[in-house]
């Protein structure tokens, strides 16, 4: 037999279909050969006029064909089988506006404009009018006023003609224009003929230079062999500053003539302004020269030549060329202010000549006011008139720019023609590896459905915030319609600062695909939502919606948005999301003067936490991880571009719906090739949930605030009983990030294939600060690219705050939170996290600041496991460690680290699996003030304020009982003098401390206090493996007794196991000699009570327990002595002092370079579909196997059994390896 086993290494990108069918409950009366609703022979021409005062009611058997523009006060389209159908033609020049303050679709009723296989062609709008103030307008219920309201049972199938959505700059755009940039060059004095030469197809200056033809006949020589040697069509511009022709030679002048087709040059006079344009070869035709008069030290204006030119990417451009005298008194000298240099050259003209006038000259090339984009797809939909957006590629989203198309007959068919000039350049290229395309975006449907608004906002429209009118159109859909299909529709003005009033909005519509009885998924496509007044499309209760093609810009609050954390199986693909604002509707729309001041749904007096409540507008909010996102971008939000948020349980009108929630525990859906940037907190964040609780006594803050009670923690059926299921981010692309390009906590996920470039910080992992909370899991970034600086320098303005010195080129460019803020690639916290696979680039220091392709949490609290590895990895450009490019940083006191001295700061470490980080295989990089992790022959590395160290750590956890207050103080026998100070992670309210220090393992510690000795201690032994031991002593005042028990702490049902008493012992020799008996010594003479810390029990993969549970020693103190400090370091030492020494050799430093390390795709180009083909040819009968990673795709392993047997069975028990 032959078996071909074919597995994609990406998530392939789906090809996502929608039925084409004319789904109106009408059918009958719509059926016509083409699937034109207006073509039925049923209709009937309707022409109601212009009537405000009218409220329209479509009533049983009216079938209507609107065939002119109308004004209606309402339109309701009642029960019964009758439709509404906007008029079209094939000419498309119908163009029909309905003006009304709503129209309500009910049980049976439907309006059409176009089909899925019968686009509109003409131009149809629906304008929305009314206030939120007309107290003589009676609200609708469930919908208010200014709507489009889709009852249950009704149809809207509404269709404009295609058009590309979105696309991405295949070149960039500079903010002037020009993809070289433009040039500006000004001189007061700079004698002799000044010359520019630029290139006809780029607009770029190549050469510029200063031929002093007054003095030097040589210069002259040198300007004509220049001019010769100059291809035909180059462009040569020409200045004379001061005088040009005492020394011009006529040879130079016949070149001038010849080449440039001057007409002046031969006559020149001595101090005559000349300017001229022209190109090599050209003739007169070609030639723009101007010339002035000098009289009494002045021209009376500049000599000014001029001319326009096009790339060849069709971008119209200018070269111009001045020169003139001015005569300008100089302002009586009280002093020299050396920084004026313009100022300064002219004084020192008039001093040194003794003239009152002074020359200037200069060159300009600019971008004419048509501007040519370079696309990536065929734009031919795109029309002249249209409105487009180009998104910021830099941190600040308020780079986003609007332009209007122009006529651009000689546009290929990826170009278009823009009006006006870009104020900020935007990238059009893979920078450094990673894509950083500007998404560019139309704006322009032949459908438009629009609020019409007043000038300035009023009444109760949160007018404190906005000094605009947010009262637009909305449109709701409820659950049970018959057919909603939204395709290429244009929605501006829509939404208002209301909850349940949104630009598009199902609400509580169930399943809308098959699973719910469709048969044609209900689907929304191609929209373009701009100019939003509350986000874009809300998906409430709602599951199975197709949202794609569409565009989201310049919105309030969430733009995509999940409403109650129930909603499920929705696929996001192909959208663009960009310029998201803060809002007002919920805390987490909110900025910080909104959270602070609306406070109606907190209790009493509590003012809210901004950083803590607030503060999380977000382009995608994900209520719910059972959830696709495909290809979609988040190009530019006030905090995040995606944000997973996690319900407790059903929110808002939803709750009760569902038994229980549990979306924390749900897998995630596909989550592929997706862009986040330009967001000011993250671009992806996973973390955190919402409240669900109304605000009381107990808890104050406001309902559905951003609360900090979920841990991503996926598994099969949302069960925690049932394995664990890893969540993937396939292809995330995350660049010029303010603070974060991600930021995820959780469980079980893997990163790769991705690129984070221009962040603050990369990339930050995080699970819990002491246990993960889900047992066994872990996180991991492979095959992934981090770039520190690219040389998208970025624009100065559009709000971005902070422009200075880079450190890869030294050039100025934006920055990243501060000009001091040290930026990082990966940041490791909590863990365990597993960094493999995987390229850094430009992580370098500046004078002002300091940069590492690996950091650490700053001011961190918390555990950081020495579980955490990095294996695999390149850096660039490869350079020694320890150069001032710095690979690792363990911070620095002083800005940003504060004191760098939390607990989670000294006991910062990870594991270098193979040395592609030290040079050292196997080895520990941890802090190098941290003595409890070093030996002898340990390898400092001062620019990394490092330490790298073989051998074996583990943690344990020492929780105390009664003492908050406490710091530890913990000595290595062999390093007495160096103890590491924790202050525990607790508060000081607390009723119980927590230290948990790294120790190396078969060492010796002693543990003393700043205050009197806890009466209860506990110590933990996490991340140890079977037969790992540390010898421990706890300071004691010399009269305590103690009762001391061992046990196993299962942590998942809160049981204690194996629950065994201590003996005592009467000499430390004789406890070293039974290390595996539970048995204690305490030396009456220093106060010190030791014990044996031994793990007993066998632990598995990334547990920070053993298979039965945590294995902890509790000490339970009784003493007189209870106010006496306990700190027995001067009795200690140096009784228990030990000669340092290694329990692992140090390896060798390798000198080879890692042929296997770093990502295989040295630049994260768009995704394509990639195949590992494995063929297996088998002969014989029975069972083969075949066992695929799920992750990479590849095979791992193949098996062949001859029939369903015990082996069999077992194979699957245990033969099949885990990732």
């Amino acid at each position: 037999s032959l078996s071909v086993v074919t597995s994609r290494s990406l998530w392939p990108r789906p090809t996502l279909t929608t039925g084409r069918q004319d789904s109106s409950p009408a059918g009958s009366y719509l059926s016509t050969p083409r699937n034109c609703p207006d073509h039925s022979t049923s209709l009937s021409s309707w022409n109601p006029g212009h009537n405000p005062e009218k409220a329209m009611v479509v009533r049983r058997g009216d079938l209507f064909r609107l065939d002119s523009s109308a004004t209606l006060y309402s339109l309701t389209i009642q029960s019964g089988g009758r439709l509404v159908v906007f008029a079209d033609n094939a000419e498309g020049s119908k163009n029909i506006t309905l003006r009304t303050r709503h129209v309500l679709i009910e049980d049976g009723g439907s309006l059409h404009i176009g089909a899925p296989k019968c686009r509109y062609r003409s131009k149809a709008t629906i304008a929305l009018l009314g206030r939120s103030d007309e107290k003589a307008v009676a609200e609708v219920p469930e919908l208010g006023r200014k709507f489009i309201g889709v009852r249950g049972g009704a149809t809207l199938e509404i269709h404009g003609t295609e058009r590309l959505s979105w696309t991405l700059l295949t070149r960039s755009v500079s903010s002037s224009g020009l993809a070289m940039g433009g040039y500006a060059f000004q001189r007061n004095f700079s004698r002799g003929i000044n010359l520019r030469v630029v290139d006809q197809d780029t607009a770029s200056v190549l050469f510029s230079e200063r031929y002093d033809t007054h003095e030097s006949r040589n210069d002259s020589q040198r300007l004509t062999q220049l001019l010769r040697s100059l291809p035909a069509r180059r462009i040569v511009t020409l200045a004379v500053g001061d005088s040009a022709v005492k020394s011009l030679l006529d040879e130079t002048k016949r070149t001038i003539q010849s080449l440039l087709g001057s007409t002046y040059v031969h006559d020149l006079k001595y101090r005559q302004a000349w300017a001229l344009v022209s190109v090599i070869g050209g003739g007169n035709g070609s030639c723009s020269e101007a010339v002035r008069e000098h009289e009494n030290h002045d021209t009376g204006g500049k000599a000014l030549a001029h001319q326009n030119f096009t790339t060849v990417d069709g971008v119209g451009f200018s070269v111009t060329a001045y020169s003139e005298w001015k005569n300008d008194p100089v302002p009586a000298i009280s002093s020299f202010i050396c920084s004026r240099k313009p100022l300064m050259q002219r004084i020192l003209y008039h001093l040194f000549y003794g003239l009152p006038g002074f020359p200037i000259s200069g060159f300009q090339v600019d971008a004419l006011d048509q501007v040519v984009l370079n696309l990536q797809d065929d734009v031919r939909t795109w029309q002249p008139g249209n409105q487009v957006v180009v998104a910021s590629t830099d941190y600040s989203m308020h780079q986003a720019e609007e332009f209007t198309l122009l006529p651009c007959p000689s546009c290929t068919s990826r170009q278009v023609r823009v009006q006006g000039r870009p104020q900020f350049g935007h990238v059009g290229e893979i920078v450094d590896g990673v894509d950083m395309r500007a998404e560019v975006a139309m704006l322009s449907r032949n459908i438009l459905i629009y609020g019409e608004m007043e000038n300035a906002c009023y009444g109760n429209n949160w007018c404190q915030f906005f000094g605009h009118d947010t009262y637009g159109g909305h449109i709701k859909i409820f659950g049970n319609f018959t057919s909603v299909h939204l395709s290429h529709v244009e929605l501006r003005n829509m939404g208002q600062q209301k909850k349940g009033r949104y630009p598009v909005h199902f609400h509580r519509c169930g399943d809308v695909d098959r699973r719910g009885g469709y048969r044609e998924p209900t689907y929304v496509d191609g929209l373009s939502i701009h100019h939003s007044f509350s986000r874009c499309i809300t998906i409430h209760a709602t599951n199975g919606l197709l949202v794609k093609d569409t565009v989201g810009y310049d919105t309030l609050g969430h733009c995509f948005f999940l409403e109650d954390g129930i909603e499920h199986r929705n696929t996001f693909f192909h959208n663009l999301g960009l310029l998201t604002r803060p809002g007002t509707l919920l805390p987490t729309d909110r900025n910080e003067t909104m959270c602070t001041s609306i406070r109606d749904k907190v209790y009493k007096n509590y003012t809210p936490s901004p950083s803590m409540e607030c503060k999380a507008v977000s382009t995608f909010w994900i209520a719910n991880p059972n959830n696709n996102l495909i290809s979609n971008a988040a190009a530019g939000s006030q905090d995040a571009g995606i944000w997973y948020v996690f319900h407790s349980s059903s929110t808002g009108d939803s709750h009760g719906l569902v038994p229980e929630t549990r979306a924390e525990l749900t897998p995630l859906g596909i989550f592929y090739n997706n862009r986040v940037h330009s967001n000011f907190k993250a671009g992806l964040f996973i973390d955190k949930g919402v409240k669900t609780t109304n605000a009381s006594a107990a808890d104050p803050r406001e309902y559905l605030c951003l609360d900090n009670n979920a841990r991503f923690r996926p598994h099969e059926n949302a069960d925690p009983n049932r394995p664990r299921v890893a969540a993937l981010i396939d292809t995330l692309i995350a660049f010029k990030n303010n603070d974060l390009g991600a930021w995820i906590r959780g469980g079980d996920i893997t990163i790769q294939n991705s690129g984070f470039a221009d962040n603050g910080v990369g990339l930050s992992f995080a699970s819990d600060g002491s246990y993960p909370k889900d047992e066994g899991s872990s996180q991991e970034v492979t095959q992934s690219l981090f770039v520190g600086e690219s040389h998208n320098r970025g624009s100065n303005g559009g709000q971005n705050k902070y422009w200075g010195q880079g450190g890869a080129d030294g050039k100025m460019r934006t920055l990243p939170r501060n000009r001091t803020f040290p930026i990082r690639g990966f940041q490791i916290y909590d863990g365990p996290v597993r960094l493999t696979q995987s390229t850094f680039r430009n992580y370098v220091l500046t004078t002002e600041r300091f940069a590492s392709a690996v950091g650490f949490n700053l001011k961190n609290t918390w555990q950081l496991t020495p579980r955490n590895n990095l294996s695999k990895l390149s850096f660039q450009p490869n350079v020694p460690i320890t150069t001032v490019g710095l690979r690792v940083f363990f911070g620095h006191p002083g800005q940003w680290f504060e004191e760098n001295d939390l607990d989670g700061d000294k006991n910062s470490i990870f594991h270098d699996v193979d040395g592609s980080v030290t040079g050292y295989r196997d080895v520990y990089v941890g802090r190098a003030d941290n003595y409890l992790i070093r030996h002898p022959d340990c390898v400092n590395i001062t620019q990394w304020n490092g330490l790298v160290c073989s051998g074996t750590y583990s943690q344990v956890y020492i929780q105390t009982q009664g003492a908050p207050s406490l710091s530890l103080s913990i000595s290595r026998d062999e390093y007495p003098e160096a103890p590491l100070v924790l202050r525990g992670i607790n508060s000081q309210r607390a009723l119980s401390q927590q230290y948990q220090p790294i120790l190396m393992m078969s060492k010796s510690y002693t543990l003393h206090w700043d205050g009197p000795a806890p009466r209860e201690i506990v110590l933990s032994l996490i991340n140890f493996n079977q037969g790992d031991w540390v010898l421990v002593g706890l300071c004691y005042p010399p009269d305590t007794t103690f009762q001391v028990m061992a046990d196993i702490n299962d942590r998942q049902s809160n049981t204690f196991n194996d629950i065994t008493d201590y003996g005592p012992l009467y000499s430390l020799a004789e406890l070293e000699k039974k290390p595996l008996e539970r048995k204690y010594f305490f030396d009456h003479s220093v106060g010190l009570l030791w014990l044996y810390l031994q793990a007993r029990q066998r632990r598995d993969g990334h547990s920070y327990c053993s298979v039965k549970g945590c294995e902890r020693v509790k000490v339970m103190a009784t003493t007189s002595s209870s106010k006496l400090t306990c700190n027995c370091t001067a009795k200690a030492y140096p009784k228990y002092t030990k000669a340092p020494s290694a329990v692992v050799p140090m390896p060798t430093l390798s000198t080879q370079p890692c042929r296997d390390c770093g990502a295989s795709q040295v630049s994260l180009l768009p995704p394509h579909h990639h195949f590992h083909c494995y063929i297996i040819i088998s002969i014989g009968k029975g069972f083969f196997l075949v066992s695929v990673d799920a992750c990479s795709g590849k095979v791992t392993k193949k098996s062949s059994f001859s029939k369903m047997d015990s082996k069999m069975e077992q194979y699957f028990k245990t033969g099949i390896p885990k990732r």
